[in-house]
């Protein structure tokens, strides 16, 4: 006797066309990218074991000695191990800004499941070279060097091209909250990355690395199999990225052009025309990207919320090492709850953006909150173990939520901007620039933890407060056309 088709299947079955496939993609590019930042976060996880206190294990078995410094890993056993660390960071992001304004251009002009599988399987090669350096014994510091580079240059292959896939399937409406939730995958991938390094970190670090290798490399695999680019590769519909004029954009630019934002085109016409090859638009220049309202004041926001946000990533670890006095895997792991918050943070903004039509104001509002947040987890935030979890929860959620919102939802939105008149060959080139904008900040927070701790962890605080006050500042022109935009839509209602 056959048993019945399965629930699951049959679940499946009863979807439409289209939702299957817009499933597929939004599930697919979630685990592309969280392969990504898996592979990303063991540096931060490992920097306390390359150079731990070695007092603490007692009197060197070797030699007798009584350094404090005989356990670390050279290079890295050095009195300037904290300007090393800097400067590992600083190869990967210094690598990773350049190479991300190229990659948007590139991402546009060749197949994305080629370009996003192909660097996900070489950014898993670099990954595991650099923990094959300790089998290997390796203890030059140009080694380390060059696969953070390597592996930056590759890495940027990923977000202009699951942005630019999940642009391809999802309209403007509820975008917001849609990419909010999916953009989760940063946070998951920073926290499995955490902890599937936290295994090896005090026993074999190489494998820290190695491992988180072996993973993104099998998801690019899976990416080359099964990923569908666009609806019009398996006649799916494309969706609409303007709805009715009275909608806000990130720029409060309203049309008076009809549904789709786009003179003279019906919306049969508007679905059809990507389907001719004679009609197909060009990609969009790098300046033309540029000329778009919007992409300016929100790239260089990103670039202080992204400062903000990677110093945790890289350094976050470490400060609870030497300040709270935890051990590495217990500081990797507590380290988990600030992604935590990241996950919520950017739920929240896409969500309340979505309600309000105002990404910028819900930027400014949560960046103008972290700034005090921030002063008072370096002042209370270790006095308990309760206070620390509480803290960090809400600092996550405070830094990563506009910076989420930022790097999904306003780069859609301006990558299929009105004033593109129905050219959507425009999305990977935006991210890119938004992305590589903010990816200046992320080089530079670390390097500049890295100088600035040896006088003290308040002073790096303060220059992630800065940061934050700056990057809220930028988006003041923004922030004053929405409220402009949001006035004028209540007196016309009163009228």
């Amino acid at each position: 006797m056959r048993a019945a088709l399965a629930p699951g299947v049959r679940l499946l079955r009863a979807l439409p066309r289209d939702s299957r496939y817009r499933g597929l993609t939004l599930v697919l590019t979630f685990f592309c990218y969280t392969s990504y930042h898996l592979s990303r976060k063991p540096i931060s996880i490992v920097k306390s074991q390359l150079h731990p206190n070695c007092s603490a294990l007692g009197v060197n078995p070797h030699n007798g000695s009584n350094s404090t410094t005989w356990c670390s890993w050279a290079p890295f056993d050095q009195d300037n191990y904290k300007e090393l660390f800097g400067a590992l960071d600083n190869a990967f992001l210094v690598a990773y800004a350049i190479g991300m304004f190229i990659s948007g251009i590139f991402g546009e002009r060749l197949p994305l499941r080629y370009y996003l599988s192909g660097g996900m399987v070489l950014s898993g090669l670099f990954t595991a070279l650099f923990g094959l350096g300790y089998f290997w014994d390796i203890h030059v510091l140009w080694y380390f060097i060059i696969m953070q580079v390597c592996n930056g240059l590759v890495q940027t292959t990923g977000w202009p091209s699951v942005v630019a896939c999940v642009g391809n399937w999802f309209g403007k409406g509820k975008r917001g909250l849609i990419m909010g939730i999916w953009n989760s995958h940063t946070s998951v991938g920073n926290i499995l990355g955490s902890l599937i390094a936290g295994i090896w970190v005090s026993s074999k670090w190489g494998l820290s690395f190695i491992v988180p290798g072996i993973i993104i490399a099998a998801v690019g695999v899976a990416c080359f199999f099964f990923l569908v680019e666009h609806p019009d590769d398996v006649g799916c519909s494309p969706p609409l990225h303007h709805v009715m004029s009275e909608e806000k954009d990130p720029e409060g630019v309203t049309s008076d052009d009809g549904p789709l934002g786009t003179s003279g085109h019906s919306s049969t016409e508007h679905l059809e025309s990507p389907k001719e090859p004679s009609e197909e638009p060009e990609a969009i220049s790098f300046l033309g990207a540029l000329r778009i309202p919007g992409v300016v004041e929100f790239s260089l926001c990103l670039l202080f919320a992204k400062l903000v946000s990677y110093t945790f990533l890289y350094w976050l670890p470490l400060y609870i090492v030497n300040v709270a006095h935890f051990g590495a895997k217990e500081a990797g792991d507590l380290s988990t709850l600030f992604d935590v918050g990241g996950i919520l943070g950017g739920i929240f903004a896409g969500l309340i953006s979505d309600y309000s039509g105002g990404r910028a104001t819900t930027c400014c509002a949560m960046l103008v909150v972290a700034a005090p947040m921030l002063f008072l987890y370096n002042r209370i935030g270790q006095t308990g173990i309760g206070t620390s979890i509480a803290m960090l929860i809400v600092c996550g959620a405070l830094v990563n939520g506009p910076y989420a919102l930022i790097t999904t939802a306003v780069s859609a939105d301006l990558g299929t901007h009105e004033s593109l008149k129905g050219n959507a060959k425009a999305l990977s080139t935006v991210t890119a620039i938004i992305d590589g904008t903010g990816s200046v900040g992320a080089a530079l927070g670390p390097l500049l933890a890295g100088l600035i701790s040896p006088t003290g962890w308040n002073n790096v605080f303060y220059m992630l407060i800065a940061a934050d006050v700056l990057a809220c500042l930028l988006l003041a022109r923004v922030v004053v056309k929405e409220v402009r935009g949001w006035c004028g839509y209540m007196a016309r209602k009163r009228g």
